[in-house]
């Protein structure tokens, strides 16, 4: 049983339970969550848990409240990092006020129907928060299942439809397991969907993100791949895991997870790079990405930082900037993890996280604006509320 963690200045109440069963973790969620007056829940569900029951069982309990979330591969929760356990955030009504929408059959998603959702989402948030003050900001939180694919279909449809609404968020995970992920709304556990959260706030906030990556002088064009499904094929019209390995310094037999966490590449877009991971070696020698890739792609090999030093100081700069922060609501990816975990450095990014109150999920990737991106940290920042609401 979890005691109720509360939050700095009580504008977001984090939660969280670690139990045996589903039910006894709604149980343990809604407890926490119910003295507050929320305008929405966000719950991070280990696939430990049944998702179906969880989310209607803590539906069943908190019946007016809208509940949003997704399954993980892993949980930032108050302690730092976790597993086997579900995360909650409650968002007070005075401080928020919020508007959501899912996208249902995203395996047959089309951009026009995307933005028609969206641009009347927008329409209903901009209706629900017209009484508020001006000057008061908004962001948007998206969660994806993380087995869909179709992540930059999506953000694209988004970004056209919102104007100039920033978005954060993280593809729902199902742990090491990579067969099905979930997202929540309305009561019930969705695949093949996503759910978009527009956020109004009193309180000041940024988005960031944080990686621990270069680039280096080594590169490698895509020249040959199956773009529908994300696998490349040939890499400098070789075969693919060959010239990967090749270009890392690796034996192509010992390619796995933790060889693609330890080595991702970068591609460039607008002047800065992003991380594009792996997730795996197919039969043929191809290789599966977790992010979008095209022929003719120029792929960059990384070479690492420390990622406790890159990790603190991007959490210093947000803190910097806004004077104090209540919160970072962040969403990591698996292969991150990972890769702190081979540098034996899991208990100090866990502490520096618990220091930070850092509250999310390790995902299947990363959403960052208009971008999809994997290895990298992003959410939103939360400052402190300057005055008490009337």
């Amino acid at each position: 049983m979890a005691d109720k963690q509360g939050s700095a200045d009580d504008s977001i109440v984090v939660a969280q339970a670690k139990t045996a069963e589903p039910r006894e973790a709604a149980d343990e969620i809604a407890r926490q969550l119910a003295p507050a007056r929320l305008a929405m829940a966000i719950v991070f569900v280990s696939p430990f848990y049944d998702p179906e029951v969880f989310i209607a069982e803590l539906s069943a309990r908190m019946p007016d409240l809208p509940i949003f979330g997704c399954t993980t591969a892993g949980e930032l929760s108050p302690g730092g990092w976790d597993e086997d356990s579900v995360v909650a955030m409650g968002f007070t009504a005075a401080d928020f006020v919020i508007a959501a929408r899912p996208l249902f059959d995203l395996s047959t998603f089309r951009v026009d129907r995307g933005r028609a959702i969206c641009t009347e989402l927008h329409q209903e948030f901009r209706d629900r928060t017209e009484h508020w003050e001006p000057g008061q900001d908004a962001f948007g939180l998206l969660f994806i299942d993380g087995m869909c694919q179709r992540e930059e279909t999506i953000i694209s449809a988004i970004y056209t439809a919102l104007e100039d609404i920033p978005i954060v968020g993280g593809s729902a995970g199902d742990g090491l397991r990579f067969e099905k992920s979930w997202v929540f709304h309305g009561g019930k556990a969705h695949t093949d969907a996503a759910v978009l959260i527009l956020i109004k706030t009193r309180l000041p906030f940024r988005l960031f993100k944080c990686d621990h990556f270069e680039p280096t002088e080594t590169k490698m064009v895509v020249t040959e791949a199956d773009i529908e499904h994300r696998i490349v094929k040939e890499l400098n019209a070789e075969p693919a895991a060959l010239e990967y390995s090749r270009a890392v310094g690796l034996s192509d037999t010992k390619l796995e997870l933790f060889s693609f966490a330890a080595h991702p590449v970068l591609v460039r877009v607008g002047g800065s790079y992003y991380a594009r991971s792996i997730q795996r070696t197919n039969p043929d020698g191809s290789l599966q990405f977790f992010c979008a890739i095209d022929e003719g792609m120029v792929l960059t090999v990384a070479r690492e930082r420390d990622p406790i030093d890159a990790t603190s100081r991007a959490l210093k700069d947000m803190t910097d900037e806004l004077g104090e922060v209540s919160l970072f609501i962040g969403f990591e990816c698996l292969l991150r993890r990972l890769d702190v975990e081979q540098h034996q450095l899991t208990r100090e990014m866990s502490e520096l996280y618990r220091r930070n109150r850092v509250i999310g999920f390790q995902t299947y990737g990363e959403q960052y604006r208009s971008m999809h991106v994997n290895q990298t940290l992003t959410g939103v920042a939360i400052g402190k509320r300057a005055v008490a609401p009337q």
